[in-house]
């Protein structure tokens, strides 16, 4: 009894759903939420137990547009309908829904249709339509026009056709049944091609709608010469699909016409018509024998998801008659798409002082799949002072995101990579080349703060003594550098008046010639100046020292001269050996070893009564006298310097030998001055005495005020000489490699002073002698002796 129980359920709910169907109607492109009709009602459902019972619409294709409400049970529009979308051009379309209730469970099932409205216009394949008709055609003849397509059906669908007026031709339109209605040329004139060789008609297709739609074309006609059969294609509408990507000779369809004439009138030749100038053809060939078609060219889904082509069926009579067919070819889609990179708008340059979020260039990235697949994310592959910033959906901008410096990096190569998320992802990199321009934000450097410069006296007027360079790391003006001359500090003395610089070289030059006895260094600066706006500069300190040459010849000081006659000294016949007999001095104007002098008898040669301290210049007796020994002596005494070339002068002295000691006469004479004349000598002897007096007070001033002072040339690497005098009047010298710290004590003070004619006085000389004077040690006192002669 349970199962025949079972059995009965089942059979009425089968009842149910077989005779409960109900049909409601709405009309494409409705409001969503417009009420279609009160489900529960028709189907004599009690509302108050619809949502217990879970009333719904059962799930399928169709229910994402409409829904049921279980407090009403009024089904309504959920989304958007479009009838064309759904239906095509099908007379009917209509959807089939079902809707269940449980507990028990009851399974409804009903239907909508969907309504046209007249929402599209008749549209042609192509502007313009040609035809060629023979001028020996009898009126009569009737030709076939395209047709206009209207996605609309029923009365909404073309109805009729108008043709322009013209005196040749007039329309017949002809309905299929249905929505088809075709129409075609009818000729009501016999044609003269002499008279007329093309006849230009409008046809104009206007659906039933209300207000209706209508779309036209341009019809021409050629007159030409007789053929009346034309091919007659086996379909007119052919389908095909094929993938994208297909490779080249892949077969997509045949087409195939038949010609009932013979001979050259029955053989058709296929080929493609391009009306609407569509590129997506090209894709495709035809075998104009076969009509077979084949693909040609790139198949691409993104490009166009389905390719309509019109195939032209001629046949190859003198009058040629032709037939035309639709081809629809269905691209199949695959994910085959990378990101497409493309930079736009990219700034030449970008000056380094740029700012964060200036802008460098615009960037477009296009994928042309569709959904996830072209979804992209744009990133850079390596660090860099820059960054990506989405302005607008597939629109990015490269802008600054860090401080730049051209003398660092002067060009960025940045990687851009755009990946999709389809799945597996696909990426494509594009590189953005990013020129950083300069700016002045460098001043000219010179290699050192100091540049010291040694020139030898009496150089060339207009001689380079030395070259100036600094160095701008910035780039064109902003490195062009321009070198001006600047005083130094010693206002005293203008170094313009001796040197100049040529501003572009930076090459120093005398201005005169430089004499070391006069001006012995001197400080300027040079200031470098770039071309950059704002200028930008700096300076560099030039010292210059005058390096002594030995132009000036010894100078024997009075009372004895190397001019005129021979002076005369007397000594006594009892003169024990080492007796004093005269002292000659001399002066040097020049420095140094130049300025070095010794003493030495040049005659009479192999002399063995006297002799002279090399570096004193004190004449001595080497033995008493015999009663061999002349009685008058003549010598020559010559003074030379240490100078390369050496340079000398000679004093003539006679030596008289006296019997008698009251004889003797005055052991020191003086040169008498002649009152008519002041000589040119003793002005130099003047000036060279005063200046060795102003020279030992400031020294003396300055060592009572300082007790240690430390002795450092101010010459790099100059190291000057130590000179040494040996008990037997000879000398010698040596180069120092130190410097010494030289303490004078009170003692030290009462011993004569040093004045040494070098600019760099040999502070590190441990014994020193002045030109014609004693050698002493400097930290030690000379003993109070008496000196002959003063």
């Amino acid at each position: 009894m349970a199962r025949k129980h079972i059995w009965i359920s089942v059979i009425f709910a089968l009842w149910n759903m077989v005779c409960g169907q109900t049909v409601y109607s709405v009309s494409e492109e409705t409001n969503t939420g417009t009420a279609v009709g009160n489900l529960a009602k028709d189907l004599n459902l009690d509302v108050s137990e619809l949502e217990s019972r879970g009333f719904e619409i059962v799930a399928g294709p169709n229910k994402k547009y409409f829904d049921v409400s279980v407090k009403s049970g009024v089904l309504h529009v959920k989304d958007r309908i479009d009838r064309e979308g759904l239906c095509g051009r099908g007379s009917k379309c209509s959807l089939e829904l079902e809707a269940i209730l449980n507990s028990p469970l009851n399974m409804y099932r009903f239907e909508v249709n969907i309504l046209d409205i007249n929402d599209n216009a008749p549209t042609f394949r192509s502007p313009s339509f040609s035809i060629n008709i023979s001028e020996s055609t009898s009126p009569g003849q009737g030709f076939t026009l395209p047709g206009a397509y209207d996605a609309d059906v029923g009365t909404n669908s073309v109805k009729t056709y108008k043709l322009s007026p013209n005196e040749y031709f007039s329309l017949d339109v002809q309905s299929g049944g249905g929505d088809s209605v075709s129409a075609e040329l009818m000729l009501q004139k016999a044609l003269d091609r002499e008279k007329q060789a093309v006849v230009k008609l409008t046809l104009t297709a206007i659906d039933g709608g209300k207000p209706a739609k209508s779309g036209s074309i341009n019809i021409v006609v050629n007159v030409v010469d007789a053929n009346d059969n034309r091919p007659i294609f086996s379909r007119q509408l052919y389908k095909a699909k094929i993938t994208e990507n297909a490779p080249t000779g892949t077969s997509v369809i045949t087409v195939h016409a038949t010609d009932l004439d013979e001979g050259l009138n029955g053989e058709i030749v296929y080929s493609f018509i391009n009306h609407d100038e569509d590129n997506n053809i090209d894709i495709f060939e035809i075998n104009p024998s076969t009509g077979e078609i084949k693909v040609n060219g790139a198949v691409d889904f993104e490009k166009s998801n389905a390719i309509e082509i019109r195939v032209k069926a001629e046949d190859k009579g003198s009058s040629p008659r032709i037939s035309h067919c639709k081809v629809l070819v269905e691209i199949i889609d695959i994910n085959d798409n990378a990101p497409v990179i493309s930079i736009t708008s990219l700034a030449d340059q970008v000056k380094e002082d740029a700012k964060p979020d200036t802008m460098v260039g615009l960037i477009t990235v296009v994928d042309g799949d569709a959904g996830q697949n072209g979804a992209v994310k744009l990133s850079l592959l390596s660090p860099v002072p820059f960054k990506i910033q989405n302005t607008y959906k597939n629109k990015y901008a490269l802008v600054v995101d860090g401080p730049l410096d051209r003398e660092q990096v002067s060009q960025y190569d940045i990687n851009v990579q755009a990946t999709d998320e389809g799945s597996p992802a696909l990426s494509s990199t594009s590189r953005i080349t990013v020129h950083v321009s300069d700016v002045n934000d460098n001043a000219p450097r010179f290699p050192e703060p100091v540049i010291n410069v040694y020139v030898k006296e009496n150089s060339d007027v207009g001689a380079v003594i030395t070259t100036v360079s600094a160095f701008d790391p910035d780039m064109n003006d902003n490195a062009k550098i321009s070198y001006t001359f600047l005083e130094g500090s010693d206002k005293s003395f203008p170094a313009s008046s001796v040197v100049n610089i040529n501003s572009d070289s930076g090459e120093i030059y005398a201005l005169r010639s430089f004499n070391f006895e006069e001006l012995k260094s001197f400080t300027f600066k040079v200031q470098a100046t770039d071309s950059g706006s704002p200028q930008l500069s700096s300076n560099v300190t030039v010292n210059v020292f005058v390096l002594d040459e030995n132009d000036n010849s010894p100078v024997v000081l009075p009372p004895y001269s190397d001019h005129g006659p021979a002076n005369t000294e007397n000594v006594p016949y009892s003169a024990d050996a080492g007796y004093f007999v005269a002292k000659i001095r001399a002066v040097d104007a020049d420095s140094g070893y130049n300025a070095l002098l010794s003493y030495h008898i040049s005659e009479p040669k192999g002399n063995n009564l006297f002799r002279i301290g090399t570096s004193s210049g004190e004449i001595r007796t080497k033995r008493r006298m015999s009663d061999s020994d002349l009685k008058t002596h003549p010598l020559v005494i010559l003074v030379s310097d240490h100078g390369e070339p050496s340079l000398s002068a000679t004093v003539s002295i006679d030596v008289v030998v006296m019997e008698n000691a009251d004889e003797l006469k005055t052991q020191f004479r003086h040169v008498p001055v002649k009152d008519e004349t002041f000589s040119d000598l003793n002005l130099y002897l003047l000036v060279a005495i005063a200046a060795v007096s102003v020279i030992f007070l400031l020294s003396l001033i300055s060592l009572i005020a300082v007790k240690c002072h430390k002795s450092d040339s101010s010459l790099t690497g100059y190291n000057p000489p130590m000179i040494t005098t040996h008990p037997d009047g000879t000398w010698s010298y040596s180069k120092s490699t130190q410097q010494y710290d030289v303490c004078f004590s009170s003692d030290t003070l009462k011993s004569d002073m040093v004045v040494f004619p070098a600019p760099f006085p040999p502070a590190d000389a441990e014994l020193i002698s002045i030109n014609g004077g004693d050698t002493f040690n400097r930290t030690q006192t000379l003993p109070n002796k008496e000196k002959p002669g003063g």
